[in-house]
């Protein structure tokens, strides 16, 4: 009979750690006497990051007395105390592969259910004072389980637990761990798990994004969306700028054809490329990335570029670039792209941002298209608005197709209802004016600010958030669970005499620096420049920290528990083999 060793709790506590704080609830310690077990937690206990941790679907952390002994033997310690891995109910048996998702449990007065495994993250590292403690609990399939509390009760060490329901799946927590975590997971197993009603919505989003994954390149899906099809090509390869348009003052297109001749991989409405160039002879080679904005062929790329105040790159194109000069450019990247099917599309845009959104219009218009599809578009006025003739055509060509320009400040000379059809800004009360339907998919590309109201706005209006499309031109928002956000500085150079490796560029912050064995990882590097970065475990196993690899190869220092897509990489674990550009 399985029987419950201890019941442990904490509250949040801010911990030092790499000179961060951290806000967690992992350190549990053991309780006396009986215990609360309601719906989101247990009486006393808590978490620091609500957004991992804690809620309806993981209550209750469980974690087994025979895992106890077999990371001292693993580890070679014996200081553990009850509650070491943050769990609250330390067991004597439910073995990780033998409970299965589903199963239903009763101890004391309360009555359980299995909803997923323990979702592992750096602070278990923390706690354990063993930084890699994150991917061996999933390497060695002892991750520990969640409990949902079906009908709260009290509990107390001692209790004995009484299986009541056995879940018909019979998919076990190990099992089910590494169907999410491992490489080669079992289809019949990805297709049983689905069907277990007790499995935590999040991991059956997981689970089935896997399921329904084709390319097998592609990576993680259930981990890590999408960043669209594996590049054509590695790194950067010459292209001629075939000719120059004028779109506005401050906008230029350039098209880009191959020196060889050679046809051009057709990218996908919405990707982006990077270009590679010195502004001087002998001046540092500076990276910028840049939506495609034409029709997608095999003879050329389009891209536009908008001057930037403080903008080196922007300007010298503006001013230095020519017909017939050589530019280098990588592959079509990125998976902000059109979705395929027959549903309405809203274009949503501001500003430049109206270029990745107008390849998709050109690639809608090519196929004449029957979906329904609103171009919304705000602008100043009629000299900051570029595409205007070219946007219009295009709509004409689609037999569902409805435009709306918003301007924010319209000229004396501007002509509402020619040049414009209403003063204000693209938002949620416009699109409800118009008649836009709440079903539709959304691309939207902007400005910070238009990119940081609208999509909240949109859901809050009724739009699906699955169906919400985002591409951010700059850096994206940093994920750092548990630290607080803090405004960082502009990124930098990190402290301290400079390295002597290969240059790393981190090409969305527009930051070239040489490496340096100081640090374990680019990530570190990253951080210590305040470049924005997103991760969890920093282990290779969760992939949160996993970006497109523009150029070069890295190697990695611990090896993943399974490799990122083609042309990306996890900069938590990785180091460089020799001049990396990251898209970052």
């Amino acid at each position: 009979m399985a029987r419950l060793l201890s019941v442990n709790v904490g509250l949040p506590r801010d911990v030092m750690w790499r000179g961060e704080k951290v806000h967690t609830a992992i350190w549990k310690q053991p309780v006396q006497g009986r215990i609360a077990a309601r719906r989101l937690n247990l009486d006393g206990d808590g978490q620091g990051d609500l957004a991992g941790h804690g809620g309806e679907n993981r209550a209750v952390m469980v974690y087994q007395m025979d895992a106890y002994r077999y990371w001292e033997r693993q580890l070679g310690r014996n200081n553990f105390s009850l509650g070491q891995f943050g769990e609250n109910f330390t067991v004597d048996g439910l073995a990780d592969d033998e409970v299965a998702i589903g199963d239903r449990y009763r101890i004391g007065t309360a009555l359980f259910e299995v909803t997923q495994p323990r979702v592992t993250c750096y602070r278990i590292g923390i706690r354990m004072a063993e930084p890699a403690m994150a991917a061996l609990l999933v390497s060695h399939h002892r991750p520990g389980f969640y409990f949902r509390v079906l009908e709260e009760g009290e509990v107390g060490a001692g209790d004995e637990i009484v299986k009541v329901a056995d879940d018909p799946e019979r998919i076990t927590v190990a099992n089910i761990d590494a169907l999410l975590y491992l490489p080669n997971p079992s289809r019949e197993q990805l297709e049983r798990s689905l069907r277990v009603p007790a499995l935590s919505p999040g991991w059956k989003t997981s689970l089935k994004a896997i399921a329904e994954q084709r390319a097998p390149d592609a990576g993680n899906p259930g981990l890590k969306a999408s960043s669209g099809p594996p590049p054509a090509w590695p790194g950067f390869r010459p292209m001629r700028v075939a000719r120059l348009d004028r779109e506005t003052a401050n906008v230029v297109s350039l098209s880009l054809e191959p020196t060889d001749g050679a046809p051009l991989p057709v990218g996908l409405p919405g990707q982006f490329l990077v270009l590679q160039l010195r502004t001087t002879p002998r001046g540092p080679m500076l990276l910028r990335n840049y939506s495609m904005s034409g029709m997608q062929c095999a003879k050329s790329y389009r891209v536009s570029v908008k001057r930037e105040a403080k903008g080196v790159v922007s300007s010298y194109l503006h001013d230095h670039v020519h017909a017939g000069d050589i530019l280098e450019a990588s592959a079509p990247r990125g998976g902000f792209t059109l979705k395929c099917g027959d549903g309405p599309v809203v274009l949503l845009s501001a500003g430049i941002g109206a270029t990745p959104v107008l390849a998709m219009l050109h690639s809608l218009a090519s196929a004449s298209s029957r979906r329904s599809v609103w171009w919304i578009y705000g602008a100043r006025n009629r000299a900051e608005h570029p595409f205007a003739t070219e946007s219009r055509g295009l709509m004409q060509t689609l037999v569902n197709g409805r435009s709306h320009i918003v301007y924010s400040k319209p000229d004396a000379n501007d002509k509402r209802g020619v040049d414009y059809d209403s003063v204000g800004h693209v938002d949620t009360p416009l699109l409800d004016g118009l008649g836009v339907t709440r079903d539709a998919d959304f691309y939207l590309c902007g400005p910070p600010s238009f990119l940081k109201q609208l999509p909240q706005s949109l859901k809050t209006w009724g739009a699906d958030s699955a169906r919400i499309h985002l591409e951010v031109f700059g850096p994206a928002e940093s994920i750092t669970p548990g630290i607080a956000p803090t405004s960082h500085p502009p990124v930098h150079p990190p402290a301290g005499e400079p390295g002597a490796g290969p240059q790393i560029s981190f090409v969305r912050s527009g930051l070239t620096v040489p490496w340096s064995p100081r640090f374990s990882s680019l990530l570190e590097l990253a951080e210590a420049c305040d470049v924005p970065v997103q991760w969890s475990c920093r282990t290779g196993v969760c992939h949160t920290c996993e970006c497109g690899l523009i150029g070069g190869t890295v190697r990695y220092e611990t090896d993943p528990l399974q490799p990122p897509a083609t042309g990306n990489l996890l900069i938590c674990c990785s180091t460089p083999s020799g001049d990396v550009e990251v898209d970052l």
